[in-house]
């Protein structure tokens, strides 16, 4: 057990400490070489018209003075989404808004891909900014702040957080987008970005069309943030971080354990295309939780002498002090509030989930839908 302890000790040291200590990023007023060139934001959406409703006015009310787009993509709504954005083209304009339609997906095709490639070839900015129809920025200046990573990399990692709700549910989602921001964003930081999450994710159009866009996974469903991250990477693409609450995006949590488990389920079937050393880095850390709450039990089972107990009670509260150690300061810095007792028990439980999700994965007959 001790040196699974140690596996995950040196994983909160190496990768999530620094992370949650790397400066703070500077303000929406301060000055900014890279506030100097137009934006096009994309939006996918499928039947989302009360999301739109929301989201869309908060995208173009944005304050960025070098000027922005915001390409609605609506991939074969069966709801008055085209009468909406009808309405809102003609109160902004076409300079600042525009509709691309999906009529039809090819046969195979990622429905999402596809429509996001049509919106990243209608889009007129060099600069390309997604997120979802589900999300909110958390302020006026989330098109400013993230598009300031283009002034070192070609591709803008950024944090989507959830709407904290009362119950154990929303607790374990908050917790499970805590702890996968915690390695895509802290990797990255180390210098292994592998991921990012098309809540808030940018890139430039060249890079988009260097790696040839979804071409190499456009039939897999999932992907269109996290495969996309690992071809652009492969091809020698500079990555940022740009994760100060101010450039958050807010998200509704799933409402439902089935909608979450599918979402789950969904997001983890990329994982085997992911490249192997990423692969066995996630690998080494998920392995070092998973094998801890596999093996206590054993453990106790194999010797249940009081001193073996007494050992493991000492080992378990030492985690239990390390993981408050590592993950509060992470929450405090991305703007997430859980309860620090129960942060144990959240810990539990999902790893708990994580091997019922990677077991549906391994077992599903049909393919995952996107809606």
């Amino acid at each position: 057990m001790l040196p699974l302890l140690l596996g995950q000790l040196w994983y909160w040291g190496r990768y999530f400490r620094p992370f949650a200590r790397r400066p703070a990023e500077a303000p929406a007023d301060a000055p900014a070489a890279a506030d100097d060139a137009p934006v096009s934001v994309i939006v996918c959406a499928h039947n989302e018209l009360d999301n739109l409703r929301e989201l869309l006015p908060l995208l173009l009310r944005q304050e960025y003075a070098p000027g922005f787009e915001v390409l609605l993509v609506d991939d074969r709504s069966q709801d008055d989404t085209l009468e909406f954005a009808q309405q809102l083209g003609q109160l902004y304009g076409p300079a600042r808004f525009r509709l691309v339609s999906v009529k039809n997906t090819p046969a195979g095709f990622s429905p999402k891909k596809y429509a996001l490639t049509l919106g990243i070839r209608a889009a007129r900015h060099k600069r390309l900014l997604f997120t979802d129809a589900d999300c909110r920025p958390a302020g006026p200046h989330w098109v400013r702040l993230m598009q300031r990573g283009f002034a070192e990399a070609d591709l803008v990692l950024g944090f989507s957080n959830y709407a904290a709700a009362p119950g154990l549910l929303n607790a374990l989602v908050r917790y499970e987008t805590l702890l996968t921001a915690a390695q895509y964003l802290s990797f990255a930081w180390a210098g292994h970005p592998y991921m990012g999450v098309g809540r808030n994710l940018a890139y430039s159009a060249a890079i988009f069309h260097r790696v040839k866009g979804f071409a190499s996974h456009m039939r897999a469903l999932s992907g269109d943030d996290d495969l996309l991250v690992r071809d652009a990477v492969a091809a020698g693409a500079r990555v940022a971080i740009v994760a100060d609450a101010p450039a958050h995006t807010i998200s509704q949590p799933p409402a439902t354990w089935r909608a979450w488990w599918r979402q789950k389920t969904r997001h983890l079937s990329a994982g085997p295309a992911y490249q192997p050393a990423d692969r066995r880095r996630l690998a080494r850390f998920m392995g070092a939780n998973l094998l801890w709450y596999a093996l206590t039990p054993l453990v106790l089972a194999a010797d249940a002498s009081t001193e073996n107990l007494v050992t493991l009670t000492l080992l378990w509260l030492g985690r239990s002090a390390l993981l408050l150690a590592a993950y509060r300061p992470l929450a405090r810095r991305l703007g997430t509030r859980l309860p620090a007792l129960a942060l144990p028990a959240l810990d539990f439980l999902y790893f708990s989930f994580y091997c019922g999700w990677g077991l549906a994965v391994l077992l599903r007959r049909r393919p995952p839908v996107w809606k």
